[in-house]
């Protein structure tokens, strides 16, 4: 059995010994205090050998520069292929690149932004198709609407877990403080189709959720039967104390010549 066997690469020593071309190489495209100790040759095949030097840049701190350097056949002068500056171990990166579409969260959509949806997206089915059901088969048809794909299965069962995790749904502060669930509220407008007995949209003005999707079970303070509101109490009348009596100023003291009795007759002491 014949097996092959890869030719180890046997570095160009006059490319190895371009050291001093490397670096001016580099020093010619950044300042020479960026720019640290030879850590080395690795060779990238024939008469082609890459040189590495440290960076000492602060903001690329553990990468290095590399320099490809190479020599013509039959050649003596050995020219700079390329130089770039790559991650050694140890150097910071930054995060994984991810793709726009998985990167978009609810909310980045701007005004004048579009979200195009591929053609393969499972949220979505064919106008008119026929789909499995927990219970049989139906047909998913929209007569006159006109639209080339509608919610699938799988799209709806995706948006049912999203809504009823949520803050609309029954598992919040607001919820378990609610009087009574949304289901028996008279703004509950449920929803048409297979959602309808799971969600609805609040309508009423004065409520937190006001024109969103809520789960059946979700709720809140401004339940239409929350409670019955308290009659206004009424001032009571005032309360008067006959039992005491105020003390008033002595009239002679207070420069007055006389005084009248109760029964309306002259000053005291005149005749």
């Amino acid at each position: 059995m014949n097996r092959t066997r890869s030719r180890a690469v046997v570095p160009d020593q006059a490319c190895v010994a371009a050291v001093d071309l490397a670096r001016f190489a580099i020093e010619e495209n950044v300042r020479p205090d960026e720019v640290g100790e030879h850590l080395g040759v690795e060779g990238e095949g024939d008469r082609i050998v890459t040189h590495y030097f440290a960076s000492l840049d602060r903001a690329y701190l553990g990468w290095r520069w590399a320099v490809t350097v190479a020599r013509a056949s039959r050649a003596r002068n050995v020219t700079v292929s390329e130089v770039v500056l790559l991650p050694g171990p140890g150097a910071l990166l930054p995060p994984q690149w991810v793709p726009w579409s998985e990167r978009l969260r609810p909310g980045d959509l701007g005004v004048g932004d579009l979200l195009p949806t591929s053609d393969d997206d499972d949220r979505l089915a064919p106008g008119f198709t026929e789909v499995d059901d927990d219970v049989d088969h139906q047909m998913i048809f929209e007569y006159g609407l006109g639209r080339a794909r509608v919610l699938s299965p799988i799209g709806r069962d995706r948006a049912v877990r999203r809504w009823h995790s949520g803050e609309s749904g029954p598992h919040t502060p607001l919820a378990h403080a609610a009087p009574a669930q949304c289901s028996t509220c008279g703004f509950y407008w449920p929803l048409a189709g297979a959602l309808r007995t799971g969600f609805g949209v609040c309508a009423n003005e004065y409520a937190p959720d006001d024109g969103r999707v809520v789960a059946a079970d979700h709720g809140c303070g401004a339940h239409s039967e929350a409670a019955v509101l308290p009659h206004q109490v009424e001032p009571t009348s005032p309360i008067l104390d006959d039992l005491t009596y105020d003390t008033t100023e002595d009239p002679s003291e207070a420069g007055l010549a006389g005084s009248v009795d109760v029964n309306g007759s002259e000053p005291l002491g005149h005749s």
